[in-house]
């Protein structure tokens, strides 16, 4: 299972964003000043919560080792938490949070975009 400093080098190393501890001590990953990836929230271990697409939350949220979000699903996001084993290996996990960044990325205005050398 991915560990939290190959998580944050992998985050540190997309285009744009940047790094908070917050909500209890968890690393929260940012684009735009929008949250994209979230490590922490699980007492068990290592827990990566991040945005995916509508399809990929019916694909994912019933996988073991995988959980709609708590908190976030509650209130009609669509993230996923990797909680536990079996999970996701770590190259689809990282193609995941790839994804999360993109997603969250698009949605930024023009301006962000263009200051974060995203377009």
């Amino acid at each position: 299972m991915l560990t939290y400093d190959a998580f944050n080098t992998f985050c540190a190393g997309l285009p744009g964003t940047n790094y908070v501890m917050q909500w209890g001590g968890s690393h929260v990953w940012k684009v735009g000043g929008k949250v994209f990836a979230i490590g922490g929230w699980n007492a068990g271990g290592v827990g990566i919560t991040f945005k995916v697409s509508p399809l990929a939350f019916e694909v994912l949220k019933d996988q073991p080792g995988l959980r709609p979000a708590p908190y976030m699903a509650s209130r009609g996001m669509i993230w996923i938490q990797h909680f536990g084993e079996p999970g996701l290996p770590d190259d689809a996990l990282l193609d995941h949070l790839r994804a999360s960044h993109a997603l969250v990325a698009a949605k930024l205005p023009r301006a962000v975009k263009k200051a974060l050398d995203l377009d």
